[in-house]
């Protein structure tokens, strides 16, 4: 059918619609994360804890899970144990041990039938709620190395958006995620770059050498966290993880850079400074 058909104006306004829709579930899930972030300690831990439990959930079901009941109950058990010690411990490696021994029990318990799908999941929606609870941490270091994060996932999640649409171009990834260009992710991540350089320049003028390198594994990061979830509702058959967020999907289609770069800043820091201490890494 012609652009001058009947039916043009509809598909017209049904993706706008969706824009407005997409645009401001954007803003108020960024008002809720900026402001949970300012008052950090325990609400804060709840926003970390409640994006794992929405992972976990959508992602038993993306991946039509069919594990028994005693693997299902110790890998809910575990990641509830886990988000549980995000409140009430400052043992950042006790609690990871926790994880990863939870995830081998629901991995051994699974076995053939359902494969190591429950416990990637496992790992997938606990460790990162850890990641962004002790990045947070409690000093305005750990609030400002959060909205670091911010900016550069949320603005190579934006840029790559608009700019793969404006011009499009070679495919990135086309078996893993159809839409997804070349030219949206180095848009992306040049703005990833930008952002993080202008948000650590306006926290501290005199930030270190390597933030604009931290800023750009981060914004990478993101992006390969975008594409591996798009190929598992792909392997599975699935085009949203979820319908909670109008406009954006599930949990999983909200938070899939955010919590794959967050792992991974936190693994720098944990590494470089200390597991308790992962923000001091960056100011």
């Amino acid at each position: 059918m012609t652009a001058s058909g009947p039916s043009a104006p509809d598909k017209g306004t049904g993706r706008l619609s969706n824009l407005h829709k997409r645009t401001l579930s954007a803003v108020v899930l960024i008002a809720i994360a900026v402001g949970l972030t300012w008052v950090g300690g325990v609400p804060f831990a709840l926003m970390a804890s409640a994006i794992g439990l929405g992972v976990f959930y959508e992602w038993h079901a993306i991946t039509l899970d069919r594990s028994n009941r005693l693997t299902r109950g110790v890998a809910w058990a575990c990641l509830i144990v886990v988000l549980g010690l995000l409140l009430l411990s400052h043992n950042g490696l006790l609690i990871i041990g926790i994880l990863l021994a939870g995830a081998v029990l629901t991995a051994v318990l699974g076995g053939r039938q359902s494969g190591l799908w429950p416990a990637i999941g496992l790992l997938y929606a606990g460790f990162p709620s850890i990641a962004l609870t002790f990045v947070r941490g409690d000093t305005g270091d750990g609030f400002a190395a959060v909205l670091f994060l911010f900016a550069v996932v949320w603005s190579t999640d934006i840029f790559a958006y608009f700019n793969g649409r404006a011009l499009g171009g070679p495919k990135l990834a086309p078996r893993f995620s159809p839409n997804k260009t070349w030219s949206g992710a180095i848009g992306g991540a040049a703005a990833g770059v930008a952002a993080g350089v202008a948000c650590a320049a306006f926290i501290t003028p005199a930030g270190g050498v390597p933030i604009p390198l931290i800023a750009f594994v981060l914004s990478v990061t993101a992006q390969i966290g975008d594409l591996g979830e798009s190929w598992v509702k792909r392997k599975f058959g699935v085009k949203d993880s979820g319908y909670m967020i109008p406009g954006h999907g599930g949990v999983m289609d909200r938070v899939d850079g955010l919590v794959a770069a967050a792992a991974l800043l936190y693994l720098i820091g944990a590494i470089l400074v200390k597991p308790e201490t992962p923000y001091d890494i960056l100011f």
